[in-house]
């Protein structure tokens, strides 16, 4: 290959490496197989095999948590292990969860079907109509990608039901609304998909019917995101929420039944909302102003749905938000309003009761205001649930425990205690916060040896968009294959994600996303400044929006980076919109169609920022030829691009793996390994030194 500058900041789309977004063409694959088989032969090899094997053993270990949902009484799991690698979907009663070494019944084997059929199916999910209907779609994809092929299985049968519901590939779901109708949200059909590759509308499926005659009953236009619908069951009768997507975060919602939509929800767009029996609750994104009264953004609001729709706009405010409090989920559970917070990055949980004398209010007691703790339902359908709560209880190296929370019983029961993985003697868990470039304050966590060395290899990690907040959960693989043998590892929290709320998450949106790539730096320096480590022993991994965030340390910070881990990424932010689901993101970076917001984009689009003769770090750039959310051609034209540039660029793609980095534990365990292997190479680690 030439050195070619191209594309460049004055002719973004003249593109020499166009060809390579063209995922299964033969002139890219032979690109793809060459680059697999230099980057193995770098970094391949017995430790690699090593590595690999041990890491995927302890994702197959026989006492991992086998985590459930509920439904008609039955708990329902999932389970990926050596000998079935693609899974085994199985059920079992709960007194028999609760032992040590439970018996479960199987009811799909995903091996044997992957290898009967000769596809390479994995099993997305499962939707069943709730009580003892034996009725069950499920969505197979191949290699995991985010198109799926919708199946009616027999839970009593054990077996797909012949000639019964079945939807070829495509984006999409389905919704029962009774043994023999479905509500079927999918891309599948002509003009059926939006401009993002999701479902425009939404159709009621007779038994029986061919699905090109099933009635459309509610749409939107390819412009937006997507068209979907749920069927709550918590009311006098079943009813169908519609929602028009406009973008991520915001979308209209109508109420009606299978028949159509009839009244839309006098509400804000950009909100989150639940529904339980006659009773909503808001959580807003933006300042509204209702009934006289003007509420903060993330706040949370309730007020009687019937009360609601005859006018009244009386809301009771359930939850008000502060600077460094904010709101991370809610869901109800037999009308209780559960609220998941992070306050000062601890976290807390509330129930909050409607009724009509007010809202009453109490903490969730008996888990840790520290670590990670996350909550949920314990039953997959809300019509179903009897108040019962699960939680997930971890910090970096504290293993999870999975822990029933029953209404009326005053302390949660564990009922499943995950293994340790990897020796965490002498290591501790400390929080710090470095000071960005604008001054604000960013929190990050670091867990390793005590005490600073000046020379500690670093694995730093983040996200920072679409207001997801990031959690020091306990990691096998970094802490067998990097904490056990001596190293550290540091989670920041970034602006573009939800930790403190919508302040934080607009702060890295859009233009601001700089800034959140500004905040990243600035973590990596204030290790120097600390004593902890020093730039050439810092080695950063981000994935999905975190390939920007690497890609941007790459061509902005090179200087206070060894190496770069880049994963499954975003990248070229002049196309970005024009491949696979890319135009759903526009409302988190901004459209490059417009001039004004391509002011903004190509500061951050890395592609188009790289240039010869800088002193940038080596860097891995993996992506999965499955992923059909985010382009593999992100990956195959950076990497293209800076080994014409003559700059030490490595680059691999396996087949399979979807949006994630493999379809089972060993191929999971391979990918991640050879991104260990590469960081350590390069920052100069050889294992145990530290």
């Amino acid at each position: 290959m030439s050195v070619d500058d191209r594309p460049t900041l004055s002719a973004p789309d003249d593109d020499p490496w166009l060809w390579l977004e063209e995922v299964e063409g033969t002139r890219a694959l032979d690109f793809v197989e060459r680059q697999n088989g230099l980057t193995l032969d770098k970094f391949g090899g017995p430790a690699f095999e090593r590595d690999r094997d041990t890491l995927a053993a302890i994702y197959d270990r026989p006492d991992n948590i086998p985590y459930v949902s509920r439904s008609d009484g039955l708990l329902y799991n999932l389970w990926k292990d050596a000998s079935h690698p693609r899974g085994l979907w199985r059920r079992t009663a709960i007194a028999e969860f609760r032992k040590s070494d439970p018996s479960w019944e199987t009811l799909l084997d995903i091996d044997q079907l992957a290898a009967a059929e000769g596809e390479d199916w994995l099993l997305n999910w499962s939707s069943s109509l709730p009580g003892k209907a034996p009725q069950t779609m499920l969505s197979l994809s191949r290699g995991g990608s985010d198109a799926v092929t919708l199946r009616e299985f027999d839970l009593n049968t054990k077996s797909f039901v012949a000639g019964g519901f079945t939807l070829p590939e495509a984006k999409g779901g389905a919704i029962w609304v009774d043994p023999d109708t479905l509500l079927l949200s999918s891309a599948l059909g002509e003009g059926m998909a939006t401009t993002s590759g999701y479902a425009r509308t939404v159709r009621l499926w007779r038994r029986g019917e061919p699905v090109e005659q099933a009635r459309v009953v509610f749409e939107t236009t390819s412009d937006r995101m997507s068209a979907y619908c749920d069927v709550d069951r918590t009311g006098a009768a079943p009813r169908v929420l519609f929602n028009d997507r406009q973008d991520f975060f915001n979308f209209d919602v109508w109420l009606g039944s299978e028949r159509g939509a009839t009244v839309k929800l006098d509400l804000p767009s950009d909100i989150w909302l639940q529904l339980h029996g006659d009773w909503i609750a808001v959580k807003l994104r933006s300042a509204w102003t209702v009934g006289g009264v003007t509420h903060a953004a993330d706040t949370v609001l309730g007020i009687s749905l019937s009360a609601f729709l005859a006018g009244k706009r009386d809301f009771a405010v359930i939850f008000p938000p502060s600077p460094r409090r904010a709101l991370q989920g809610l869901f109800w559970a037999k009308g209780r309003l559960v609220l998941s917070i992070l306050d000062e990055l601890r976290p807390v949980f509330e129930i909050c009761t409607p009724s009509s004398a007010g809202w009453s209010r109490e903490r969730l007691h008996g888990l840790p205001a520290i670590g990670v703790v996350d909550v949920w339902r314990f039953d997959s359908h809300e019509s179903e649930s009897n108040g019962d709560l699960l939680a997930n209880v971890q910090d970096p190296l504290t293993p999870p425990s999975l822990m029933l929370i029953e209404p009326d019983v005053a302390s949660p029961t564990v009922l499943k205690q995950a293994p340790r993985t990897f020796n965490a003697h002498g290591l501790v868990v400390t929080q710090h916060e470095a000071t960005s470039i604008d001054g604000d304050r960013i929190p990050y966590v670091q867990t390793g040896p005590a005490g600073e060395t000046g020379d500690a290899p670093v694995y730093m990690s983040a996200y920072g968009g679409f207001g997801l907040s990031v959690k020091p959960y306990y990691n096998s693989g970094l802490g067998k294959l990097w904490l056990e043998r001596g190293g550290t590892t540091v989670q920041a929290n970034l602006r573009g994600g939800g930790e403190f709320g919508t302040r934080w998450h607009d702060a890295g949106r859009l233009a601001g996303k700089r800034l959140s790539h500004d905040d990243f730096a600035a973590v990596a320096a204030d290790l120097v400044r600390r004593g902890v480590t020093r730039a050439k022993r810092i080695a950063a991994q981000g994935g999905s929006n975190g390939g920007i965030l690497i890609t941007n340390m790459l061509t902005r910070y090179p200087e206070r980076f060894g190496a770069l881990f880049c994963t499954i990424p975003l990248i070229d932010m002049r196309r970005y919109t024009k491949l696979l689901a890319g135009a759903s993101w526009i409302a988190e970076y901004g459209d490059p169609d417009k001039v004004e917001e391509w002011e903004w984009l190509k500061t951050y689009s890395a592609y188009h920022n790289a240039r010869p003769g800088q002193p940038y770090p080596p860097i891995l750039i993996a992506t999965t030829r499955r992923d059909d959310r985010v382009h593999p051609g992100h990956a195959r034209k950076m990497a293209a691009k800076l080994q014409a540039m003559g700059y030490e660029a490595y680059f691999y793609e396996p087949a399979a793996g979807g949006h994630g980095y493999g379809k089972d534990n060993k191929e999971r365990a391979g990918f991640e390994v050879l991104g260990f292997r590469f960081l350590k190479d390069k920052i100069g680690w050889q294992d145990g030194e530290a």
